[in-house]
């Protein structure tokens, strides 16, 4: 069948946006064409410095003919209706047909060619593609993200003709802007225009890009007894800016090697895109580089190589004295600017922030095993560098140079390596801090930054999420999950809302018992109530009682902003574990127990997937559900029965006996498994009522004729769910 080629050349597309590009264009390609009725066998996209590539193998030459039936109104229905429905499908009353009282329309339509559809596709796509920038350029309305040049478009070995704002498909493209032949040329298909591009030294996949990058520079690494520093998304840039990448060592001034090893990379691939080198088998970098050249230079790269040796030596003398003045001015003043540098304006200056984080990571040092006075320490200084002159330089070193410094400060090791690691891990792929000072100061900030910004109600709505607090949710679960740290999280959230808040309230009592307070902050959710009147008790030092109450319903706020924010956590959560193919139904029936230790959660997750992956779960959760649907139906006429299982009642059923027996021991098994913590255990406790509960199933009539029978086999259901629902919420498993 036909192929389509079609390539839209213009000026240098920006690097970050060709992989966007390919994937917009092979989405809006397909969704135009499945609308038209068109099918393929393979679509592919390619993007590159200077183009944008699509080709399509397997699509027919014309759409389909198609017959569609279309519903109307009534044949009873106001005038109106019915002329609306007319002008929708361009017919007359009488060509429509009527069936049960309702007019049809039948609407036969013949095939369009191929090209027709392809050309009004490329139309729209480009008057309509998403590019983050775009512009005009000349007297057209066109916008592009640089101005087009030539469109070609081949269907068939033919051209598709037609135009956008004046510029005409054909069958020309051009190669390199200085290595090819110095003129376009014509192709005929896919294999005819990729193997042309590769003889004008254009490479159209970024994977043989990046390919050829990696060969070239390992192997002028090798030649001189050197080895690459990875840096797969300096990679992903460097592929979008050359068509044929040629990589050069270059030698740069061994003295920059003083500098900070990270000063010297970042500088060399924020400003210059180049790739740092070092010595097999050491620490640290060479006084080596290599860049990546868009030629084949017949000096072999000698004088480009010369020449960007002089513009990184530029670069790191600046990062030199970036790095000799800041030294000279030391943390008290960097902490003094902060004071006067808005973190947000509902949220106070860096100072503020800083202080509660310090006074946080205080309340968590214990439940790492972290020193405490060391986790503040570290905390009132981790954001100090931020108004440093090489963070000003260089943002990407946040926390780096932090920790730089504080170990020429004298600072210990613990609190210079918490300064610089508390901002990890930044997303899925970063390494998590293992370091107690460290994970102490790393969730402080970013339990800060949920509960403030859940304080002021700028929560993640969709997909909009401008303060990055999922990912600070999920940097806050793998700090726990893999360092097995056992926190109430949602207790904490209440202590960052109080810090937050300045106490501002309660520290004003007399009596203020800060311990108390926190104690309260831990409670279960069922004890809300309780924490309430402990605060009134501690209110009543206060004179005033409009005030006594206003204090009241403050607490309780920070009571609910803990479990809002708790929620949150379980929702990223679920994420999490559902990536590692956990079902999130399972996760949401352990968080309704009101639990908020996620290394409890999660191996109770665990052993509850175990358990219902085995037949005597599926069953028993079987059994679950039934006798949820009973009890819900009895719900809805009363209150249903309660107090003790009667055993032994005048022509009691042997099941109905069996069961209340095995529900009473699986009671037993289960607590003393729960407080042990051994899930595996409790869902085994669990295992033992599958028989008893299949045969009372088939035996017994729950409803039955007899008031005393009946309450007492519901008492009995009632205790089944209970004691399953000590170990989950069976009923929010799906099966």
């Amino acid at each position: 069948m036909p192929q389509l080629l079609l390539e839209i050349f213009s000026e240098e597309i920006p690097a970050r946006m060709q992989q966007g590009a390919a994937r917009d264009l092979e989405r809006m390609a397909s969704d135009r064409l499945k609308a038209a009725g068109l099918t393929w066998d393979a679509l592919t996209t390619y993007a590159g410095p200077r183009r944008l590539t699509l080709v399509i193998d397997g699509l027919p030459a014309a759409t389909p003919d198609r017959n569609e039936e279309l519903k109307g109104p009534k044949t009873s229905a106001p005038a109106q209706a019915l002329e609306g429905f007319l002008r929708k499908t361009g017919l007359t009353q009488d060509q429509l047909v009527e069936r049960d009282g309702v007019w049809f329309a039948e609407i036969s339509s013949k095939g369009r060619a191929t090209t027709a559809v392809v050309a009004e596709s490329v139309d729209d796509i480009i008057r309509h593609f998403p590019w983050p920038k775009s512009m005009r350029w000349g007297t057209g309305t066109l916008r592009w993200v640089r101005p087009i040049k030539r469109i070609l478009a081949l269907f068939d070995g033919a051209v598709i003709p037609f135009e956008v704002d004046g510029i005409p498909s054909g069958d020309v493209t051009e190669g390199h802007r200085f290595m090819g032949a110095g003129q376009p040329f014509a192709v005929k298909d896919f294999a005819d225009y990729r193997q042309k591009l590769e003889r004008n030294f254009v490479l159209l996949d970024a994977a043989d890009r990046k390919l050829r990058i990696l060969e070239g520079a390992n192997a002028v690494c090798a030649a001189r007894g050197l080895a690459l520093v990875d840096d797969d998304g300096l990679l992903d840039e460097v592929s979008g800016l050359a068509e044929w990448p040629t990589p050069i060592l270059g030698d740069m001034d061994p003295q920059f090697l003083a500098l900070p090893p990270e000063v010297v990379q970042l500088s060399m691939k924020v400003h210059q895109k180049y790739f740092a080198v070092r010595e097999p088998g050491k620490d640290g970098l060479a006084p080596h580089f290599v860049v990546v050249a868009n030629i084949e230079a017949t000096d072999k790269g000698a004088a480009v190589a010369a020449g960007n040796a002089k513009v990184l030596s530029a670069r790191l003398d600046d990062a030199r004295f970036f790095w000799d003045e800041d030294q000279k001015v030391g943390f008290d003043a960097w902490n003094d600017k902060l004071k006067g540098v808005t973190f947000h304006a509902k949220l106070g200056t860096l100072a503020e922030r800083v202080d509660r984080i310090a006074a946080l990571a205080r309340e968590i040092a214990p439940l790492v095993g972290a020193d405490a006075d060391q986790a503040e320490q570290a905390a009132r200084l981790s954001k100090a560098d931020l108004a440093s002159g090489m963070v000003g330089e260089f943002p990407e070193l946040q926390g780096i140079m932090g920790g730089y410094y504080a170990r020429l400060a004298g600072q210990p090791n613990a609190v210079a390596d918490a300064i610089r690691d508390h901002y990890k891990p930044q997303g899925p792929g970063d390494t998590v801090p293992t370091a107690p000072v460290t994970v102490a100061v790393a969730m402080a900030e970013k339990l800060d930054t949920l509960v403030g910004f859940f304080a002021i109600d700028e929560k993640p709505t969709g997909s909009k999420d401008p303060y990055a607090l999922r990912r600070a949710a999920l940097g806050v679960i793998r700090l726990v999950l893999e360092n097995g740290v056992r926190m109430p999280l949602q207790g904490m959230a209440f202590v960052a809302g109080e810090y937050l808040s300045g106490m501002r309230n309660l520290e004003k009592l007399p009596n203020y018992d800060r311990a108390s307070v926190v104690r309260m902050a831990v409670l279960g959710k069922e004890e809300v109530e309780a924490d309430r009147i402990r605060i009134a008790a501690m209110l009543d030092g206060a004179d005033d009682a409009d005030w006594r109450h206003g204090a009241l319903d403050y607490q309780a706020g920070l009571t609910q902003l803990g479990w809002d924010v708790l929620a949150f956590f379980a929702d990223r959560l679920t994420v999490l574990l559902r990536d590692k193919g956990q079902r999130h139904d399972l996760v949401a029936a352990v968080f309704a127990l009101g639990d908020d230790d996620l290394v409890r959660i999660v191996r109770r997750v665990e052993a509850l997937a175990a358990f219902l992956a085995m037949d005597d779960g599926a069953n028993l959760l079987a059994g679950y559900k039934r006798a949820a649907q009973l009890l819900k139906a009895e719900e809805k006429k009363g209150p249903l029965p309660e107090g003790a299982v009667a055993t032994g009642l005048p022509n009691q059923p042997e099941e109905e006996t069996a069961l209340a027996f095995a529900a009473a021991a699986a009671a037993s098994a289960v607590d003393a498994a729960l407080e042990a913590e051994d899930f595996a255990a409790a869902m085994t406790a669990l295992a033992a009522l599958r028989g008893p509960v299949d045969a009372f199933f088939t035996a017994v009539m729950v409803n039955s004729d007899v008031a005393e029978e009946r309450e007492n086999r519901l008492k009995l259901l009632g205790q089944v769910r209970g004691v399953m629902n000590r170990v989950a919420d069976f009923g929010q498993i799906a099966g």
